[in-house]
């Protein structure tokens, strides 16, 4: 664990990403640059225990996904050859043997997380991104949901992700043709909400990161982000259903009184609740 310039580093958890945190945001950088960033099951494994890291850790209030050198992750190390996908749920498990240590992906975390793509993502580096709640583009990036043409099928969610971030008919242009996009056409198509030169992405992300680590009240976040993920599969009829003891719950919370405060008094908010303990029961079935 490293502090340079208030940022504090941890080099020794990991050996396939990179992570820090600042001002309350964490920043997980997939770290093979020589690869493209390539994704790996070891570097998987990683980034799912870094999710649940950030979680835990009420500090961290957002996170951002980005990758080293020029890409953000090019798709799957293809270094095995003709068995890359020949056994996948194999290749999970022996890249985490026994392992007891907590995994979550982008979207079961109780923070914002924030893809920074600052370059070419493809396949399985595209989907990682789906699962993140907002996506900052390079305008020069080439993105591909390529599964299709490698002889697979999309995963992680993204054939019930991208049809409600983009609409049906888009969702089945890009997945069912596996088409190379750019940034550009990523932005317009909704699939990202900005594209910015490759250079502007990560200090894109780290300005929204920040403004919402300070001015957003964090167990309102965390309710709002599940009930936004979970409205993927249901309808505004039990979105509603649980939205009105939720709301009734927070506000005669600490931090509904703060935040009406802090706006009236025109100073930053300081909040009270926590992101990790202090949220209320799940109206319906209790599981994340």
């Amino acid at each position: 664990m490293s502090d340079q310039g208030g940022i504090l580093a941890d080099e020794s958890t990991y050996e396939h990403i990179l992570f820090a945190v600042e001002d309350g945001v964490a920043t997980i950088t997939l770290n093979r640059p020589e690869r493209m960033n390539a994704f790996t099951f070891p570097l998987g494994a990683e980034l799912e225990r870094a999710y649940a890291r950030c979680d835990e850790d009420d500090a961290i209030r957002v996170v951002i996904l980005t990758g080293a050198g020029k890409a953000f992750c090019a798709g799957a190390d293809m270094g095995g050859g003709e068995k890359t996908f020949g056994d996948v749920e194999g290749g999970r498990r022996a890249a985490d043997p026994g392992a007891q240590a907590r995994r979550l992906a982008a979207w079961q975390v109780r923070k914002p997380v924030v893809a920074a793509i600052n370059g070419h993502a493809v396949g399985v580096g595209l989907t990682l991104a789906m699962q993140c709640d907002l996506r900052i583009v390079a305008r020069e990036a080439k993105l591909a949901f390529a599964f299709v043409r490698r002889g697979i099928i999309p995963e992680l969610g993204s054939n019930a992700i991208l049809p409600r971030v983009v609409g049906f008919s888009r969702a089945a242009d890009l997945l069912l043709s596996g088409r190379t996009f750019r940034g550009e056409e990523a932005a317009a198509l909704g699939v990202a909400s900005e594209a910015l030169p490759a250079e502007d992405v990560l200090p894109r992300a780290r300005e929204w990161a920040r403004d919402v680590a300070v001015n957003a009240a964090p167990a309102s976040v965390a309710i709002a982000k599940r009930l936004l993920w979970e409205g993927v599969t249901e309808t505004p009829a039990e979105t509603m259903a649980k939205e009105k003891p939720l709301l009734a719950w927070i506000g005669k919370q600490p931090d509904a009184a703060e935040g009406v405060r802090s706006f009236l008094e025109r100073r930053p908010p300081e909040w009270k609740l926590s992101a990790s303990t202090d949220l209320p029961d799940w109206p319906g079935k209790n599981e994340r």
